[in-house]
C-alpha cells in the first residue's frame, strides 16, 4: 500500500509516499481502505523531530473509510461498513489503516467531513470534563480553529453560556456556533468582563497564546482553567495540561452522530489535499491555514 512517511527529520520537503507492507487489525480492532485522513499539528511535530527520535515514521491519527477486515472479537461492524476513528500505530495517511478505536460515520457526513473529528471532538470532550462544565459561563480561548469549534459546541449542548475569542472575521461563524465572540490580543480581560462583569466559571485554552494569566484570573484560579496548548504555560500558571495519556474521552466517537443528526453539531471547516501532496497540506498548516486539514485518498 502507499503511505506517507518521512525518513529523516526536517521540513515539509522531507515527506515522501512510500510502499509499506498491507496492515491487519489485531483483536478488536479493523481495518478500513482508507477515503480521508486527518492532517494535526502533532504530524509536523513528529516531522520536526519534536516527539518520537525512531526513524522512518509513518503519520496520521485520524481517518474515516470503509472497513475491509475485521479483526478478533469484532462484531458491532461489518465488511463495508462507513466508520471513522483512531489509528493507534500512527499510520492514518495511507491507502490501508488498522483502527483501535472507531464508529459509524454519520450518514450526513461525507468522508472528510469525518476524518476531521476524531482529534478535534476527543480533545474538546476531555478538555471540557477535565473542566467540569455542565452549565455556567465558560471562556474559550481559540474557538474557530477544529478544536475551539468543537469545545464550544459541547459546553452549549452541556448549557453553557459560551463566550469564545477570536479574529474579527471569524466572529460570525462563532455566532452561528452558539458563542458571543470577543477579539483575542490585549485588553482581553476587559472585553470578556464588558459581557460577564463577574468573571466566568471555566476557562479553556485551546490556543495556547499566552493568555493563561488572564484566563485564571476571570475564572477565579488556575484550577478553573485547562489548557490544551500552553505546556509551559500551564506549568508557570498552575493550570491543568490536557493530554490524551491522562485518560481519554473517546466515547464523543460514538455519542456524536446523535448530536450531528439532532443538528446541535456541525463538522469544523474542512480543506482537503489529494495524499500525494502531503507536503502541501503540511506547509498549509504551518503557516495557520484556516480549517481542519484533511488528505484524500483513493
Amino acid at each position: 500500500m502507499k503511505a506517507a512517511r518521512f525518513s529523516r527529520f526536517g521540513g515539509p520537503e522531507v515527506l515522501e509516499i512510500a510502499e509499506l507492507p498491507d496492515p491487519h487489525p489485531g483483536p478488536g480492532e479493523v481495518r478500513i481502505a482508507v477515503r480521508a485522513a486527518g492532517v494535526s499539528v502533532s504530524d509536523w511535530k513528529k516531522r520536526q523531530g519534536q516527539m518520537d527520535q525512531e526513524l522512518p515514521q509513518t503519520l496520521g491519527y485520524e481517518a474515516a473509510g470503509v472497513v475491509d477486515e475485521l479483526g478478533e472479537g469484532v462484531h458491532d461492524v461489518a465488511v463495508g461498513d462507513r466508520v471513522f476513528g483512531f489509528s493507534g500505530d500512527g499510520a492514518a495517511q495511507a491507502e490501508l489503516a488498522v483502527l483501535s478505536c472507531y464508529a459509524p460515520i454519520p450518514p450526513s457526513l461525507d468522508f472528510a467531513a469525518a476524518a476531521a473529528l476524531p482529534a478535534a471532538i476527543e480533545t474538546a470532550t476531555r478538555a471540557l470534563d477535565q473542566l467540569g462544565v455542565n452549565g455556567g459561563t465558560v471562556l474559550i480561548n481559540g474557538a474557530s480553529g477544529s478544536i475551539g469549534s468543537a469545545a464550544v459546541q459541547f459546553a452549549v449542548v452541556r448549557g453553557a453560556r459560551v463566550i469564545g475569542t477570536a479574529s474579527p472575521a471569524n466572529h460570525d461563524y462563532l455566532r452561528s456556533l452558539g458563542a458571543e465572540p470577543v477579539a483575542y490580543g490585549a485588553g482581553l480581560a476587559e472585553r470578556v468582563r464588558a459581557l460577564a462583569p463577574g468573571g466566568v466559571d471555566r476557562a479553556l485554552d485551546v490556543a495556547g497564546s499566552g493568555v493563561l494569566p488572564e484566563l485564571v484570573e476571570l475564572a477565579g484560579g488556575p484550577e478553573h482553567v485547562v489548557t490544551v496548548a500552553d505546556f509551559a504555560g500551564a506549568r508557570k500558571c498552575g493550570v491543568t495540561f490536557s493530554r490524551g495519556d491522562s485518560g481519554r474521552a473517546l466515547y464523543v466517537l460514538s455519542e456524536i452522530g446523535a448530536l450531528v443528526k439532532s443538528g446541535r453539531f456541525a463538522a469544523p471547516v474542512v480543506r482537503t489535499f489529494p495524499l500525494a501532496e502531503v507536503a502541501q497540506a503540511h506547509r498549509a498548516g504551518e503557516a495557520g491555514a484556516r480549517g481542519k486539514l484533511v488528505l484524500l485518498v483513493g
